[in-house]
């Protein structure tokens, strides 16, 4: 039996079923445990947009206030089979969503503040150039491999490539859609994820990793590229027993009833809106009312606890250097 649940207290009560009995404590899930300045929250999106619409109001719940340091992990471009292309819009499609990631991040940083400056740079991990942009709290990063479409065969125009085929062995190099650099193997990109992580946690005490749920009775016929961008995350750290798992419903949502109050859902659809304005202002097309009615004010997750902390006998961190 799993239990999707939040903050100590609740009591848990079922509300639906999806292939096995599923628990939600009402009148909202919470995956953050804010506040803790000793906390580093990783969340892991295929897509520029993903964490807004399925991590939400988790992620403003961590941002907000500096309550931990967020670092959001992009995989993909979300090119949808586009690569660099601009689609005949004003700006490439995949810089468009980047923006819109990097609007709601500062909106979300800024709720109660006057904007501030951005760090915008290219950084090594793993001998891989990552484009990395740090803002107050928070830190973002684009891998910009290729989009994989929903069944991972990926897409003609970006030569099929997937992180699916990868992991599944069908190629064994994965191009950034930029030229920033190549992938050799599925191992080479979950040891770049943790050079990543290794860098941002840092010596903190406690760190959670935000990412799709894999298990199919839970979380059925999701996006290939989410499935395996959960996959290289939760890979990429078998050996920290202390990191806090927490495990999203993505499309299946949609059948699953509203179980955000009144405020948590103004954060979840503020966050969208600004991502999809962030779209726009580059030019491409945003699709709110399908999302807006299919996703919006629900929050499902399951939480598996980490054992002790992730300072506590720590290995050397890894340093990313220019």
């Amino acid at each position: 039996m799993l239990e999707y649940k939040v903050g100590a207290g609740m009591s848990p009560r079922p509300i639906a079923t999806i292939g096995l009995c599923v628990f939600a404590t009402l009148p909202a899930l919470r995956a953050a445990d804010g506040g803790r300045p000793d906390k580093v929250s990783f969340y892991f999106a295929a897509h520029e947009d993903d964490w807004q619409l399925f991590m939400n109001p988790s992620a403003f719940q961590d941002v907000i206030n500096g309550a931990a340091k967020t670092v959001f992990i992009h995989m993909t471009a979300g090119d949808a089979g586009l690569g660099i292309g601009w689609g005949g819009r004003k700006h490439p499609f995949y810089l468009a969503r980047e923006n819109g990631a990097e609007t709601a991040i500062h909106f979300m940083a800024d709720a109660d503040n006057i904007p501030t400056d951005e760090i915008a740079e290219h950084r090594p991990f793993n001998g891989h150039s990552i484009y990395r942009v740090s803002y107050r709290n928070t830190v973002s990063y684009f891998l910009r491999v290729p989009d994989g479409n929903p069944q991972g065969t990926g897409y003609y125009d970006t030569g099929f490539q997937s992180l699916r085929r990868l992991a599944d062995g069908a190629i064994d190099r994965l191009y950034a859609v930029d030229g920033s650099t190549v992938y050799h193997g599925w191992n080479d990109l979950t040891t770049t994820v943790r050079r990543i992580v290794d860098f941002e946690r840092g010596g903190a005490a406690a760190v959670q990793f935000n990412v799709a749920e894999l298990d199919a009775r839970i979380n059925p016929n999701d996006h290939s590229d989410y499935l395996m961008t959960a996959m290289a995350a939760l890979d990429s750290v078998k050996d920290l027993a202390c990191v806090r798992r927490v495990s999203y419903v993505d499309y299946a949502s949609a059948k699953l009833p509203e179980n955000l109050d009144a405020q948590q859902r103004d954060m979840e659809s503020s966050v969208f809106a600004v991502t999809l304005a962030g779209v726009l202002a580059f030019d491409h097309r945003a699709s709110w009312h399908h999302y807006d009615k299919s996703f919006v004010g629900r929050n499902y997750f399951r939480v598996q606890e980490g054992s002790g902390r992730c300072d506590a006998g720590a290995t050397e961190v890894a340093v990313a250097r220019h």
